[in-house]
This record gives C-alpha cells, structure tokens and sequence, in this order.
C-alpha cells in the first residue's frame, strides 16, 4: 500500500503555519497515544503514522524535500531525494519511526534518529529533559491525572494513590495539558481541563471584553481578569469592533525556565437593540452631524 499523504494525515494543508502543523499533531498524537490506548494495534500504528509525518513537516528542509519529491526523498537509494543517498531516516522493522521500547545506546530498538527530533517533543519531561530514548532500560510506566486550568497556571500539588501507596505530586507552574512530569520511577501525563474565561495560546493567554457602542466611541476604562489577577485596561476613544490589546508579561509563567507569556483582550463592541424613539433620534441628529463635518 502506498504511503498516504502526510498532510492528509495530520489534516492540514501545505499552506498551514509551522504552529498549525504543531497543533495538529498534538491533538492526534494525544488521542492516539500509546499510553491511553494500551492493546490497541490501530492506534499504535495511527500514533506512529502521525509521528512520521510530523517529523517531516515540522523540520524546514524536510518539508521543503517532501514538496518536491514527495516520498520518494526518503526511500532508500531514491538518489534524486536529498536523504535518498543514506537511506530512508524512518524505516525500521516494523515500519514505523521507532519502537516502544527505550535502549541504551542512543537508539530504540536499533532505530537510529539521524539528527531527527525526538517524536515525544509535547511530551518531554520538565525533570531531567531530553529524549527519553537511551536514558532507560525499560519504559517508565505512566500514570495520568486531571487537574484544573489555573491550577495548571498556578502549580498545584496532589496526593494520589499508586500501587497501593498514597503520595504528593508536584505539578509545577505553567505545565500545559498534553505534557508530562517526571516523579520518582513514574511518568504523570497532565490533562488540564478548559476554563471558559480563558484560552490558552502557549503560554499567552486570549479573553473579550465586551463594551458599548458609546463606551468604544468615547473611551472607558474596565477590569481585566488576568491568571494573575484583576487589571484596569484603559480603552482608547475611537476603539474599533475586535480590537485587540497586549497586556504585556500578565500571561503564564514559561514551565522551563522565566518569564511569562502575555494577555491578550479582544474587544467586543456590543450593538444595543429595541432602541426607544428618543434614543433612535439621538442617533440620526448624531449621524447627521458626522456626515455634514465630512464636506
């Protein structure tokens, strides 16, 4: 069976960004994952077959090749591909771009990455970082937990149970859902659960903010609620329908190291209905008066 299109895997198109590409893989792969699938041929391989054509189209001079020579730029002794010379980077006996179980040696089950990025990037450990493959003997075994947004924004500490043996785990601030944390002989997958107020854009963070149509003409003044607290947003006079204001360092703290993303408001500008007479009038006189300053 000829391979399938790696944009037509990941659901994306060759025009989409490099963070769309990231996107897209996130999702499938946290859907497809191992871990959640334990005994699930189909998913295994779907895992694998979103991984192989994330670590083609998320590298610059990768993707370049596969636009122009499609797979053929890494099938082996494919001498018109840029890789087609040294082999094909993926294959390896099960036809995947690697095996489920970590060696030493800087390799997994004989596969060598050649330069390639770890495939476990959403899911790199904040305690110890790196590629997990050739650290371990065996694969660690691993544990989800669900946690809410802002304790996921905030670091929150749990006591859970494993094996029988109650302990604390410390999630640490700015983790993001999707991500592990290393903790004793364990992995824990972190699934943080959505907050209606705030979307999260790595680590900046998206509200609306609705306002007037006078309070847009004329200018206001409103409290921002920010992951780290409230904030007096000043509006400008004259402030168009979506709008869009940076507060800046009041997103969420960089889980690897300083700094914060930042907050961004979008401003809604609601339209008021069942206007009475005078108020209708109000607004002829004030269109009026607009259209006559234009001459």
């Amino acid at each position: 069976m000829a391979d399938r299109d790696y944009y037509q895997i990941l659901g994306i198109t060759k025009g989409s960004s490099e963070a769309d590409i990231k996107k897209a893989y996130r999702k499938l792969a946290l859907e497809h994952h191992p871990d959640r699938n334990k005994g699930n041929k189909e998913s295994e391989e779907k895992f694998k077959e979103v991984t192989k054509a994330y670590e083609v189209l998320s590298d610059p001079q990768k993707k370049q090749a596969y636009d122009q020579f499609g797979h053929a730029a890494f099938e082996q002794g494919a001498g018109q591909g840029p890789f087609g010379a040294g082999g094909n980077p993926f294959a390896d006996a099960q036809g995947g771009p690697f095996t489920y179980t970590y060696t030493t040696g800087g390799n997994a089950g004989g596969f060598d990455f050649g330069g390639f990025s770890d495939p476990f990037e959403i899911f790199e450990q904040f305690f110890g970082g790196g590629n997990p493959f050739g650290r371990a003997q065996q694969r660690r075994p691993v544990y989800s937990i669900q946690i809410e947004f802002m304790e996921a924004v905030k670091g929150v500490a749990k006591r859970v149970v494993i094996d029988g043996k109650t302990q604390t785990v410390k999630i640490p601030a700015g983790v993001d859902n999707g991500q592990r944390v290393r903790f004793d002989g364990y992995d824990i997958l972190v699934e943080v659960r959505p907050d209606r107020r705030f979307k999260r854009e790595g680590n900046d963070v998206v509200t609306e903010e609705e306002i007037t149509f006078p309070q847009a003409a004329m200018g206001t003044e409103v409290n921002v609620e920010t992951v780290q607290g409230p904030v007096k947003l000043k509006i400008p006079a004259g402030t168009q329908p979506n709008t869009v204001i940076r507060l800046s360092q009041k997103g969420i703290k960089n889980v690897r190291g300083s700094g914060y993303g930042d907050h961004y408001v979008q401003v809604k500008v609601t339209i008021p209905k069942g206007l009475s007479s005078r108020q209708k009038e109000l607004l002829r006189e004030f269109d009026s008066s607009k259209k006559k300053s234009w001459f």
